[in-house]
């Protein structure tokens, strides 16, 4: 074995291990990446040869956390990991998103990178190391690559910058962001924060590339010592016939550059006429000409388009649907369009609409995460759908994709932050964005259309939140920066760059670059245009809905919460939850217990959508955790509970319990109990006094019965 081995650090002391030819060695590539007992190991394998007439790149990326990487087990009936978790599926994209820019343009062979969580000390953050070991494991392949590329995550407390921080150290920081690059520039960058300026945001990218070069350095020194990775794959994936390229960008630039020119605010006409374009040009052949280079064809007329519809933005101005490089479609919004749910909005920018659900729930509805290294239970969820019918396809769904999740998670991040304190909201809440509509932007409408329903349904947000999508078109000697980009832009741009905020500043980001050498010059223009773009949808939100509304919707169950000592939780329950249960019951209500604090107090929710009921049950879990003290010479109206030979036990009051002794029951002497008393009777008693030997309550039925006269 040729065992190759690497340490290094980042400069905050904590020694990074990468090494590679001890494991996985019928791989293309394989290294195992150590920090502390954390390690993941990380594959690459590419296919010699592209499928027919493909024309991207298939990759795949997977990224998976062992149970027994913690010494687990994992949950459910098979006992073994099943489908990715959302977290995995994210850390995919983090990983996808930074590797796939940086291969070559014409290779287009089916690849997989996969990388496992083998071990964990549960302190360091296995996903900050990911795209490390995966550019890795393909350096020292000979697999076709522009890199190296790496990432990081960069966080900060109290003012100071922190790479790669452990759990630990992750939490309270006010910025938590994932940043991709190669030795020259950054390729990805994605996060979250608590309103934080454009100029921090900035400083923060410029200090994580910093320990992006060194991992970079560190990928390039270990692939030059495995003599595999010094020659790369010869390939050929391609048909080429640069007669042809020639001919189709002849016939369709200047035509394509005077559609762009148009301005035409139609998706559908534009496409109408750029394929007009594309059929004249079939119609100027032959039939057998046309047929024998179809692909070639669509291929190079993308190209031509492409160029077309570039080349005029960057010298005439002027975007496909007319805008003004930092104008903002039309938007308009409606609040409480859906009368059933908890909330509910419209919100519709250009030709992106989306509908957005708010419904707000109880403890027992929160998200409860099992994996290898989180267990945790999330009381705000969001979800995002987008059906083909956004964009007017037919195609099967096959349950929820990698994009989905991925723009979910961006906007539930955006709006995080602004959700209010928990004691100022205490239901569990969900948002569902079903995107009805889809030409760009459409996880930034998911964002205001959020902020829209959650005002709706009285939840208190600290600020509205809006976000914008941001596009770059540049040659290399000019540049445009484009605000609200239509999805037409975002295929043919190359910039991606989504920021979300409020009016005092951003709370989450996410952009993918397309290009290598991004100029920090360009990226500063583009996040002062996000502001002022920003702002001017929130002022656009604002005409819909300034504030949350009073109260929540009639319809909506209400919560009331109280804390109790942790030592009463035992009453409270029962002896096999039959106390908690029959409250449930007879209340018509759901009651959760939260955990102790630190006081050794804890939080109970009481959930119901009858008030009578809810206050019926409050009322009752008062009684057991601060219960009355019952007082001799007053009547109480009680249970029976329990009949005895000697008498039987009454509960005059919640919890509380006291013996009606045989000769309290009536004035006559009573021979049975069961021929005076029956079990759930209820009966009127009188305290008259106290067992001095054990303080019992002595209580009488019979003082309260007209007493007979002597014969």
């Amino acid at each position: 074995m040729n065992i190759v081995t690497k340490k290094f650090d980042l400069g905050n002391g904590k020694e990074i291990t990468i090494e590679t030819g001890k494991l996985a060695k019928q791989a293309d590539g394989a290294v195992v990446v150590r920090i502390g007992d954390t390690m993941l190991l990380a594959t690459a394998v590419s296919n010699k040869d592209a499928k027919e007439d493909m024309d991207f790149l298939p990759l795949t990326v997977d990224y998976r956390e062992k149970f027994a990487s913690t010494g687990r087990f994992p949950g459910g009936f098979l006992k073994r990991e099943a489908r990715p978790s959302d977290e995995e599926i994210l850390t995919m994209r983090l990983v996808d998103r930074a590797l796939r820019p940086l291969f070559p343009g014409d290779y287009h062979a089916d690849t997989q990178v996969m990388v496992q969580l083998m071990s964990s000390d549960k302190q360091h953050m296995p996903d900050q190391y990911n795209c490390f070991a995966a550019a890795a494991a393909i350096a020292v392949s000979d697999i076709p690559f522009n890199g190296p590329v790496s990432e990081v995550r960069i966080a900060r407390k109290n003012g100071e910058f922190m790479i790669n921080p452990t759990f630990e150290e992750l939490k309270g920081c006010d910025l938590d962001m994932m940043i991709a690059g190669t030795l020259e520039s950054i390729v990805m960058v994605e996060g979250e924060m608590n309103e934080i300026s454009e100029a921090e945001m900035l400083e923060a990218i410029k200090e994580a590339h910093k320990a992006i070069i060194v991992q970079c350095e560190i990928i390039n020194e270990l692939a030059s010592e495995v003599k595999k990775s010094l020659v790369k794959r010869e390939y050929t994936h391609e048909k080429s016939n640069e007669d042809l390229a020639k001919a189709i960008h002849a016939f369709a630039f200047q035509k394509c550059y005077d559609i762009a020119k148009q301005g035409l605010n139609d998706k559908a006409k534009r496409a109408e006429l750029f394929g007009a374009v594309k059929a004249e040009y079939i119609e100027s052949i032959s039939e057998e000409e046309a047929k024998e280079n179809a692909y070639l064809i669509g291929k190079y007329f993308k190209a031509a388009q492409k160029d077309g519809v570039r080349k005029c933005m960057l010298n005439e101005k002027i975007r496909l649907d007319g805008r003004k490089m930092n104008e903002i479609r039309h938007i308009w919004s409606e609040a409480g369009y859906l009368p059933s749910p908890h909330g509910s909005a419209l919100f519709q920018r250009g030709e992106t609409q989306a509908l957005m659900t708010l419904t707000l729930g109880s403890k027992l509805d929160v998200q409860r995460k099992d994996s290898p290294l989180i267990q945790k239970e999330e009381d705000f969820i969001l979800h995002y759908n987008f059906p083909p019918f956004s964009t007017g396809e037919a195609r099967p769904i096959r349950g929820v994709s990698r994009r989905e999740i991925g723009h979910g998670n961006l906007a539930l991040r955006a709006l995080k932050p602004m959700l209010p304190a928990k004691k100022d909201n205490p239901y569990t809440i969900r948002l569902v964005s079903e995107i009805l509509e889809s030409n760009g932007s459409s996880s930034m409408a998911t964002v205001c259309a959020g902020t829209i329903a959650l005002m709706d349904g009285g939840v208190k947000m600290k600020k509205p939140v809006s976000g914008i999508a941001m596009g770059l078109i540049t040659d290399n000697e000019s540049y445009v920066v484009l605000s609200d980009i239509l999805g037409d832009e975002d295929h043919l741009g190359d910039m991606d760059f989504k920021v979300t905020g409020t009016e005092d500043g951003i709370t989450a980001c996410q952009m993918d670059i397309k290009i290598d050498g991004l100029d920090y010059k360009m990226l500063e223009e583009a996040l002062a245009q996000a502001r002022t773009g920003r702002l001017h949808i929130l002022d656009k939100i604002k005409e819909t809905i300034t504030e949350a509304r009073v109260d929540y919707k009639g319809h909506v169950p209400r919560i009331e919460t109280v804390e109790v000592p942790d030592d009463c939780i035992g009453g409270i329950i029962g002896k096999g939850g039959e106390t908690i249960q029959a409250i449930q019951a007879e209340t018509n209500t759901s009651i959760s217990i939260g955990d102790p604090d630190d006081n050794k107090m804890a939080i109970i929710e009481i959930y119901s959508e009858d008030k009578a009921g809810l206050e019926d049950a409050m009322a009752r879990v008062k009684a057991i955790a601060f219960p009355p003290t019952a007082e001799i010479g007053e009547t109480y109206t009680g249970k029976v509970k329990n009949i005895v030979a000697f008498g039987a036990f009454v509960e005059i009051l919640p919890g509380i319990d006291a013996l009606l002794h045989v000769s309290e029951i009536a004035w006559e002497r009573v021979e049975k109990v069961e021929e005076y008393l029956k079990t759930g009777e209820i009966i009127d008693v009188k305290v008259i006094g106290k067992d001095p030997r054990n303080g019992k309550l002595k209580i009488s039925r019979k003082v309260l019965l007209p007493k007979p006269e002597k014969k």
